[in-house]
């Protein structure tokens, strides 16, 4: 089925992404999906201050681009997209030089008549979440079928659906539809009861298209195995320079010290000669 096998990348974003940390992104509207044209604004917070932090981004164009630079505009702690467009889908996160990252947030533009609004952080177990399928030009109390992993699960008169005391059977793919206009995107629902802390945001092209991209999924070892080789290998290419550098500096010296000491010994040669030559060959006196 189609909706198994979208994106695994959201997915895995969502397991690096289980709960809070030091610091949080937030987004305003709180949703994932958004319309071309949507204003957002998205916020640093922590506990103590947000001063130092940089938000950042991942798209299928640019990759590790922070706020201000050829997007968004800053506004304090905050960073301010007036009008989205499709080239903003992409991975956010805040970090800084002297703490551990946030949480990462996908987020969807879609060019489409449908979204769904849908929790942008992960949910605790036991909470009520409940999900809004909205039009772009139409009130947004229309009836809506409601998906998970691409299987029905109800329809709804008045376009939202509350799951009660979620729990971690509801993780899943979330997508909604509404008859005459269109279905919605899908995204990614993550449900968390413990404190976990995201490593470092890896580079995650969003997706390419409004409709479900067919790729295979992957394992989450599969993924850590091939960016832990990644950065070894990195590691490996330094040090094999670093050797290489110093094989040669010491190959210079070598040479250096031999053509001393050859030097030394054809001066100490013709020393010797010269004293040879002098004693064996004394001058004769005159008569």
């Amino acid at each position: 089925m189609k909706e198994t096998s979208l994106q695994c990348v959201l997915i895995l974003i969502s397991l690096l992404s289980f709960t809070t940390h030091q610091a949080r992104l937030t987004v305003s509207p709180s949703s994932s999906q958004f319309f071309e044209g949507d204003f957002v604004s998205l916020s640093c917070e922590e506990d103590d201050s947000s001063a130092g932090r940089t938000l950042r981004r991942n798209t299928s164009k640019q990759q590790r681009t922070q706020c201000g630079d050829g997007w968004g505009r800053l506004a304090g702690s905050s960073c301010n997209i007036s009008m989205m467009v499709y080239h903003d889908n992409g991975v956010y996160w805040c970090e800084s030089k002297e703490g551990p990252i946030s949480n990462l947030v996908n987020l969807t533009v879609t060019g489409g008549s449908v979204i769904l609004q849908s929790p942008v952080l992960p949910v605790m177990e036991g909470d009520d979440v409940t999900l809004l399928c909205k039009t772009k030009t139409t009130p947004s109390n229309l009836p809506a079928a409601f998906y998970k992993d691409g299987s029905l699960i109800r329809k709804q008169p008045t376009g939202h659906m509350t799951i009660q005391h979620v729990s971690r059977s509801d993780e899943g793919l979330y997508k909604c539809d509404i008859s005459g206009h269109g279905e919605s995107p899908s995204s990614w629902i993550t449900v968390t009861g413990e404190h976990t802390t995201t490593p470092p945001p890896t580079s995650t092209p969003p997706p390419t298209s409004t409709s479900s991209p067919d790729f295979s999924c992957v394992p989450l070892s599969l993924f850590s195995l091939v960016l832990t080789v990644s950065v070894i290998s990195s590691v490996c290419v330094l040090v094999l320079v670093v050797l290489l550098v110093l094989l040669v500096r010491r190959q210079v010296q070598r040479k250096t010290e031999r053509e001393e000491l050859e030097m030394k010994s054809s001066t100490t040669a013709n020393q010797r000669k010269q004293r040879k030559s002098s004693s064996c060959c004394p001058l004769s006196p005159e008569n």
